[in-house]
């Protein structure tokens, strides 16, 4: 005897929420997991290596890098003319907080209240278009949200690399597009790449860091799989 419509749809209904149930339960054990597993164990630094210092930035949410805008291995306004601009306090930046992640919520999704439905659904089955996020600090200071982590200068070589590959390539003499987003404060920029709920912002950032050499784990889709990574200043003296 076929099924009545009604226990067809109720079927129906009853295969969606097991589905749903096994994304919000899988998931996050996936990235535990997935995080928990080194990707390098990087040797220890020589005592005579020249270093440079960076920091890795989390909201709780979202990751990103933190680099100094200039040093002897890279000039970061050749890549973002806002690093070379004022900042609203007229003082210039000393460094970038620089994020990959995905364009509409970059530009339109302030707070997670401003997230629309099917912006979470189209992002959690297709995907997005990337932006990269740059904020500008002057002199940022260590602190549980911001974690310090010295590096030597032939990995900051590599993390710049790292950091440079989803830029568009620029015409000669030309210099990106600033886009403004959902912080007044911050500049956005073209990038390459698809976001996916398998490649986030904080997998970007955790694949960046492990290509420079800086022991991260193999799939770090949460900003808590980066984070465990990196370990919490020392408390001022």
């Amino acid at each position: 005897m076929a099924a009545s419509p009604l226990r067809r749809v109720t079927r129906v209904l009853i295969a969606v929420v097991g589905a749903l149930a096994l994304v919000v339960i899988g998931y996050p054990l996936a990235a535990w997991v997935g995080s928990s597993i080194p990707e390098s164990v990087p040797a220890a630094l020589p005592d005579d290596a020249d270093t440079i210092e960076i920091m890795v930035e989390t909201n709780g949410t979202h990751t990103s890098i933190v680099v100094p805008v200039v040093s002897a291995t890279k000039d970061w306004r050749e890549d973002f003319p806002s690093a070379a601009m004022p900042r609203p306090d007229g003082s210039l930046p000393t460094h970038l907080s620089i994020g990959w992640g995905e364009r509409e919520v970059f530009l339109h999704v302030p707070t997670w209240g401003d997230l629309k439905v099917s912006t979470a659904l189209r992002i959690a089955t297709v995907g997005g278009e990337p932006l990269m996020r740059v904020s500008h600090y002057l002199r940022p200071q260590p602190s549980p949200n911001h974690r310090p982590v010295r590096i030597t200068v032939a990995q900051y070589e590599r993390l710049v690399a790292a950091i440079e590959r989803p830029l568009p390539e620029m015409p000669a003499g030309e210099s990106r597009q600033i886009l403004q987003g959902t912080y007044a404060d911050d500049a956005y920029y073209e990038a390459d790449g698809s976001y996916t709920m398998a490649n986030t912002c904080n997998t970007w950032v955790g694949d960046t860091l492990a290509e420079a050499g800086v022991e991260m784990g193999m799939w770090t889709p949460l900003a808590g799989g980066v984070m465990k990574w990196i370990p919490q200043p020392e408390p001022a003296t």
